[in-house]
């Protein structure tokens, strides 16, 4: 549970609205950069088209996209009986709990997963997938934590290729219904390039090319980042008082280009929540180095709340990027579960592009902590002008409200 002074009593129930089902889009346009954008900035509210989004931007804003890739996450084994078990991919533990290198991982692998239909898997029984060119088995491993192993002949195949062709990609629960064929590439960033999220970085879905060319040619700075996306980003709040919430903890990837790009940045937009959640953490990671304190990169949900609180940005990240250059590397994988709620103070981010998102969830509770009780006024707003709402809705443009 945290502890916060500013805020000892966030109730959810204060950030719930309500969201008819026929806003929630089924389905993505027929083209991604044509959806809606409602900018809010000064406590003033526009409304133009997606692929005007460079005419808004302050100049020479640099822009962090995560470019994880969603993989094929939901497998289906049927049972000689006609039973169907769906076990759906959460985390990798072996060979190798980094996600990139488990997606490489050939003959074998073992994760972390939710099971459908479990009670009609027996502890024994060995689930077999035929396909044309290979075959994939499955074996129960721990029923209680949910670990399944994985095997495959041919073996020199990679998990990446299996999953590609035995698995769907997973939609959001909230659209309610099947995967179609124009999701696997729909329900993608056209910048996307490291598998291993369940669920899109789904305000990076309105980009296209040309729009990314439009950044450019204004003389904006695009930088790229990772955050595997974990289903833990749909799992509903169900304590009354927010502080009382777990957050899920998700793999993130960053770059020495990404640590000198932000300390370089005039002005800093992340693209999309989970961009802020990375660009935030290695702030906070910067702090826990300062501090002497161990040198894993791993930020709970109650650092941003109990760390020191007056250090600067070019301080933590200057730390940072020491700490990345002491490792004689160009990269650094870490975990993060921050908790970003109304009291918290951002640090790094002073623009956020991203979806409008479901009542009573903790992304909710990161909007109304960068735009304080105006994010109320910008969702009222956004239902009044027949806004998409949820992973293939509309978007926003959100200038972060100073205190």
């Amino acid at each position: 549970m945290l502890e916060m002074a500013e805020e000892k009593n966030l109730l959810m129930r204060d950030y719930e609205y309500d969201l008819p089902d026929h806003r929630i889009a089924q389905f993505p346009l027929a083209h991604r950069d044509q959806s809606k954008l409602l900018v809010y900035k000064d406590g003033k509210i526009f409304h133009n088209q997606f692929n005007q989004l460079v005419h808004h931007l302050p100049a020479s804003s640099t822009l962090f996209f995560n470019n994880t890739k969603v993989i094929p996450a939901r497998l289906r084994f049927k049972k000689e009986t006609g039973a169907i078990i769906e076990v759906f991919l959460l985390h990798p533990i072996t060979p190798s709990a980094i996600l990139q290198q488990a997606m490489e991982a050939t003959g074998t692998a073992t994760w972390q997963c939710t099971i459908g239909n479990l009670k009609r898997w027996p502890d024994a029984q060995t689930l077999t997938s035929n396909h044309p060119d290979f075959t994939l088995t499955a074996r129960l491993v721990n029923r209680t934590k949910g670990i399944v192993e994985f095997s495959w002949t041919p073996e020199v195949k990679s998990f990446a290729e299996i999953i590609s062709k035995s698995g769907d990609i997973p939609l959001p629960p909230y659209l309610n219904r099947a995967t179609e064929p124009f999701d696997q590439q729909a329900y993608q960033t056209v910048y996307s390039k490291h598998k291993g999220a369940v669920a899109a970085p789904t305000a990076g879905l309105h980009f296209t090319d040309s729009v990314l060319q439009q950044l450019k040619q204004a003389g904006h700075h695009t930088e790229y980042l990772t955050l595997h996306v974990s289903a833990g980003t749909f799992q509903p709040v169900k304590a009354d008082h927010a502080q009382e919430h777990v957050m899920h903890q998700e793999q993130i990837v960053i770059t020495r280009d990404n640590i000198v790009a932000l300390l370089n940045s005039r002005f800093t937009v992340a693209v999309g929540t989970t961009s802020v959640r990375t660009l935030e953490s290695m702030y906070w990671f910067g702090v826990k180095l300062m501090g002497n304190q161990e040198s894993l990169f791993q930020i709970s949900q109650q650092d941003a709340y109990t760390l020191p609180q007056h250090i600067t940005v070019p301080q933590a990240l200057q730390h940072v990027l020491n700490y990345i250059d002491a490792k004689k590397t160009q990269t650094l994988i870490g975990e993060t579960a921050i908790y970003i709620m109304p009291g918290y103070s951002f640090r790094v981010v002073d623009a956020l592009i991203t979806n409008f998102h479901q009542p009573g969830s903790t992304l909710i509770l990161l909007v109304a902590a960068f735009v304080g009780a105006d994010w109320r006024n910008i969702y009222n707003e956004a239902l009044a002008n027949h806004y998409r709402f949820l992973s293939y809705g509309d978007c926003s443009l959100l200038f972060r409200k100073i205190t």
